[in-house]
């Protein structure tokens, strides 16, 4: 039973913004968990890594939810193609360029108020602890701004592959327009199948499917990728009436579960592997993998039935909206204090995780919501 476009956009302050809020509050406690994960000696640490597995593969959707949304909101796209780059590039491109100087200057500000350059490490969990502090190494890496991120940019990847999106999206959105509900369960299904070949490329052989040294395109290739997401976030919601609360539990909790089980032993089992390379170690965090899409399609369902009747509360959920954007790019600078206050709140290493996300999230959320009251104008080229 189909849902008119009408009910999609009515339904959007209810349920959209609460979504958008899970998965930026998701996005800041992956990188919460980064402490847990990313050096040797943490994930050699039971502890550390036992809860970094948990809470690191409970994550994963993040991603996948904000590409859904996009595809929710913005497809088909009815503008013409440069008036749709202009407002959608624009609109992340200033922020991202602002935002990507700042933290490739941080290491260069560090040495100059005479911090020992262990500090970068502190707050970048990818940084090495003898990062460079001069002015010589942040101009090389702001250089690289259009084309890489870095250790001290690690979200703006999020950017490129978003960019990618919005220029990918005006042609993809003439297919979703003409395409029947029948093509678009072929594309589906295939796209479901490129969820798997991460796994058959590391466990049977990488040369599968045409793929080989001299070509990286396999005959799965143009139906792989975030652009699945993207229709699903369209499709879904158009041709899928929401379940009762009931129904969609039962659904989206074995859904979830399964999904997790799988994050979580397959993170876990190449964690504790000294042995396993980086490629190895993200192989169960992937977005695009089968259990990531299931515990995505689980929180989407599941959401969708939530009611806010309390304008209170809708307004709050619309401000986090609004200043989105601007809390994904402030963020990483607070993850290092967020877990510094932890510690000197003596957190549980149970609890560390999720309350440093809520310390980070309240002190980015205040600050963006601060200067879009302050210099509401200047703050739309500052934070998107």
């Amino acid at each position: 039973m189909e849902t008119s476009i009408s009910s999609v956009d009515k339904s959007r302050i209810v349920w959209v913004d609460v979504l958008r809020f899970i998965a930026i509050f998701m996005v800041i406690a992956i990188h919460c968990s980064d402490p847990f994960n990313v050096s040797a000696e943490a994930r050699s640490n039971p502890d550390f890594n036992y809860w970094g597995s948990i809470y690191g593969s409970m994550l994963r959707a993040c991603v996948p939810l904000f590409v859904m949304i996009t595809g929710l909101l913005l497809l088909p796209v009815k503008m013409d193609i440069g008036e749709f780059y202009k407002k959608r590039l624009m609109r992340i491109a200033v922020p991202f360029l602002l935002w990507s100087v700042f933290y490739n200057l941080f290491p260069w500000i560090t040495g100059l108020l005479g911090f020992p350059s262990t500090v970068i490490s502190d707050v970048f969990a990818y940084a090495p602890k003898d990062s460079a502090q001069t002015f010589e190494n942040a101009l090389v890496q702001m250089s690289l701004i259009p084309v890489k991120f870095n250790v001290y940019t690690v979200p703006m990847w999020y950017i490129y592959m978003l960019i990618g999106l919005y220029l990918y999206m005006p042609f993809f959105s003439a297919w979703v327009e003409k395409s029947t509900p029948g093509q678009q369960k072929v594309f589906f299904g295939i796209w479901l199948c490129t969820l798997f070949l991460p796994y058959a490329y590391s466990f049977f052989s990488k040369e599968l499917f045409g793929l080989s040294a001299w070509n990286s395109f396999g005959t799965f290739y143009y139906f792989a990728g975030f652009n699945g997401y993207l229709l699903l976030g369209y499709v879904l919601p158009r041709s899928l009436k929401v379940w009762s609360l009931r129904r969609t539990l039962l659904v989206s909790i074995p859904l979830f579960i399964i999904g997790y089980a799988i994050t979580y032993r397959g993170f876990k089992w190449m964690a504790t592997n000294p042995d396993s390379s980086e490629e190895q170690i993200e192989l169960f965090f992937l977005y695009c993998s089968p259990q990531v899409f299931m515990m995505t399609l689980a929180i989407f369902l599941l959401v969708r039935t939530f009611k806010l009747r309390s304008e209170k509360w809708r307004n709050v959920f619309s401000n986090i909206t609004k200043c989105g954007f601007g809390i994904y790019l402030v963020h990483y600078f607070i993850v290092g204090f967020g877990y510094w206050l932890s510690e000197v709140l003596s957190v549980p290493i149970s609890l560390k995780i999720p309350i440093t996300a809520a310390i980070v999230f309240l002190i980015s959320w205040g600050f963006v919501a601060s200067f879009y009251k302050i210099m509401p104008r200047a703050s739309k080229w500052i934070f998107g």
